[in-house]
């Protein structure tokens, strides 16, 4: 099976010496929906650029179909349909101008795709560019990366400004994308969007990927949240000790915790206190993207990718 994206060891090192990227690893299956998650300024972008060519990596390389992304670059393109993190376009021509010059250059569109993709987005493409808001200038780019159906979806903060039903149109049509066999690689920090619509998720801290897991086996991974209900007093510091044990907050009869590994130690030290109820809730996927960026949060999750 060849995929659809590959980097072996990509770095990018800008000019002062500032690292963006550093030996990225990244493997893209054909047919799935990649999120690529970390905050502004971890190498996102970087790496969106370097797969497209925009830029030249300092070392390592990168496919895209198993074809070399600087020596093949016109036939990749044709392949690609890409929406940047910001959308440059004429700002005196309507967008009915500009979706028809990109057509052109596609070499002609579906047209009933692209009016049931405009009527979809609720995107008025009458009016000129300089006029739209952000978000309908999200939804205009999204149409120019979609409306040639594209085997390969590269979109860089896709759901910026979108209202959150037109975040549920946008999810819908990622989805169909993907049931279509067309693959999405989207990089994004909105995490709830990210744990709607992906199959695997890779996050990237200070141009290092510090992991890639499926989006289920995250979220199933690491620390469990666990409300106890008892019948009586009970110490927050006597469950402050117990091994895997953190954030212990005691409230009348309710105890909250954060649990990491096995229950066997707390339910040792509740021996002899009457529990009425147990509630265990997984982390959110949010909660788990921040134990790779904050120095206090619990141990990061081992998951199978």
């Amino acid at each position: 099976m060849t995929l659809v994206i590959e980097t072996e060891r990509l770095a990018k090192v800008y000019s002062g010496g500032n690292q963006a990227l550093d030996d990225l690893n990244l493997a893209v299956e054909p047919g799935e929906i990649f999120g690529y998650l970390g905050p502004n300024g971890a190498g996102k972008t970087t790496t969106i650029h370097l797969l497209l060519d925009v830029i030249r990596p300092t070392r390592g390389k990168a496919s895209l179909f198993g074809l070399d992304v600087r020596r093949d670059r016109t036939a990749i393109h044709g392949r690609i349909g890409f929406l940047p993190a910001e959308l440059n376009l004429w700002n005196s021509l309507t967008a009915r101008d500009v979706i028809d010059h990109f057509a052109r250059m596609r070499g002609g569109v579906d047209k009933e795709w692209l009016r049931t993709l405009t009527e979809r987005l609720q995107f008025d493409a009458s009016r000129r560019i300089r006029s739209y808001s952000t978000g309908n200038k999200r939804k205009l780019g999204l149409i120019l990366a979609m409306m040639h159906q594209p085997e390969l979806l590269i979109l860089d903060e896709p759901s910026s400004g979108l209202d959150p039903l037109m975040q549920q149109t946008f999810n819908q049509l990622m989805l169909e994308a993907k049931s279509e066999g067309r693959t999405v690689f989207l990089s994004s920090h909105v995490l709830g969007e990210v744990q709607a619509i992906c199959d695997r998720v890779g996050i990237l801290n200070a141009g290092q990927l510090q992991m890639v897991s499926r989006v289920d086996a995250l979220t199933h991974a690491a620390f469990r949240w666990v409300t106890v209900r008892v019948r009586g007093p009970v110490s927050a510091l006597q469950l402050e000790d117990i091994p895997g044990v953190a954030d212990v907050t005691v409230a009348d009869d309710v105890v909250r915790l954060r649990l990491t590994g096995d229950f066997d130690p707390l339910m040792r030290a509740l021996n002899g206190i009457y529990v009425e109820d147990i509630d265990i809730e997984r982390p959110t996927l949010e909660e788990i993207f921040l134990t790779y960026y904050t120095p206090s949060a619990p141990a990061r999750p081992e998951v199978q990718s």
